[in-house]
Parts: C-alpha cells; structure tokens; sequence
C-alpha cells in the first residue's frame, strides 16, 4: 500500500492547545449562565463548533428556554471572534515540534499533505496565516467544517481533502488527528491509515478504543510508519 496524501488535523495534532479551544468554548458559553467544564468541553473536540455547542446545551443547559439555530448562532459567533483574536495575537500560538520538518519531507517524497479541521474557515484562515505553512508551500490545501455538508466523525472533509489533492483512492490516504471524531472520520472515508495522536485532546486510552491503524505521540513519527514509496 502507497500513501499518497496524509491528511492532518489542526488544534491539538500539528497546533499546539493548551486547552485553549476548550476554555474560548467554555467561556462563550458561559455568557449565556450555561456553565460547562473542560472535560465536557474535551468531548465535543473534534466535531464542527455549532454541533458541539448544540450537544453542550442539551446537556448541560437545564433552563427553559428552547435551543433554537439562533441561540446556538449566538454563542458560535461570540466563539469565533475570541478564536480568532487568539490566533492572531496570542503569543503561545504555533505548530508542534517537528511539524513543518514533517510536512517538508513528506512533499520531497511526493506526499500531499492537506489540513482538515472542526473549526470554520473564518478561525481557521488566520490561524494559517500564523503559521505560514501555505506561503512555505509546505500544504497542499485546507478544508473547514462550514466548507462540507457534514463534518466529523462523517468523511466529508477527508472527501474535499482528496479532491483538493486530486487522490482518488482513500485507500492511498492517511488521516491523523488527536480526537476520537478524527479517527472515526478517517474510518468513515476508508482511509488506508488512521493515526491516532495522543498528545492532544484524547488520552492514549480513549484512542485506543477507536478503530486505528497506529497511535503515535508526536508528528514526526509519520515518517516512520508511511509504507515506503516505490
């Protein structure tokens, strides 16, 4: 088996997170008395934010209140602008160890490399921007969750990723991410690898009861288990 395209998570698997998105959600939340904490925010990392904050009031909002798109609206809204003025001027904000070495010599080896996340494309593009990974030619594309029908754990974004990176056998792609949403995405599209990375989100042993390939701790690891290219 060839690997023709490694599509890779953000926060949490190639950004560093210190529990950021799980604190920006928690607080937007909390603007509207719906207290939430860092494990249930954990839960829902992975998945597009207006799902994960439709799951997060049925669960833990016990007021009167209908939970209407608008409300959910509100809140999402109040997310993305703290989001996005996290990764534009935070000072913590960057890549993990080793990611654009990995990244470089995946494409000297003829590997596309595509970014895929649970974040919309208005957090996701300065983020990007921050790291510098397209202007260095190190990805070969990015897609959002509001750029699919459905995001994680369905394979949409693996789908646009292959389309983007004009794969055409999911057979021949590798997905890795740090949350249980990235493997069972990577599993829905009939991704040849998927990779678990337990530095992020997920603990090794929440990973390891999601169907996988591998698990690894850190990105350059990659390079050691991609089948060899003929």
């Amino acid at each position: 088996m060839t690997i023709d395209l490694v599509v890779f998570d953000l926060a949490g698997t190639t950004v560093k997170d210190n529990k950021d998105v799980h604190r920006v959600l928690q607080q937007a939340l909390a603007v509207h008395d719906v207290t939430i904490s860092l494990e249930d925010a954990n839960a829902v990392m992975g998945i597009p934010k207006p799902v994960a904050i439709r799951q997060l009031l049925e669960k833990n909002y016990p007021g009167p209140l209908q939970i209407t798109d608008d409300w959910i609206d509100q809140i999402h809204q109040a997310f993305v602008k703290t989001m996005i003025e996290f990764y534009k001027n935070d000072p913590s904000v960057g890549e993990k160890p080793g990611v654009s070495e990995t990244f470089r010599k995946l494409k000297a080896n003829n590997v596309k490399v595509v970014v895929d996340t649970g974040f919309d494309r208005a957090i996701t593009e300065p983020l990007l921007n921050r790291l510098g990974w397209e202007e260095r030619g190190l990805i070969d594309g990015s897609v959002t969750s509001d750029e699919v029908p459905r995001g994680r754990p369905y394979p949409d974004l693996i789908f646009r990723a292959m389309q983007l990176a004009h794969v055409t056998d999911a057979a021949r792609v590798a997905k890795v991410g740090d949350t249980a949403s990235d493997l069972q995405e990577g599993n829905a599209a009939g991704c040849g690898m998927v990779i678990g990375v337990t530095t992020g989100a997920f603990s090794r042993e929440a990973l390891q009861e999601e169907l996988h390939t591998h698990l690894i701790e850190n990105i350059p690891e990659v390079l050691n288990i991609l089948p060899a290219r003929g």
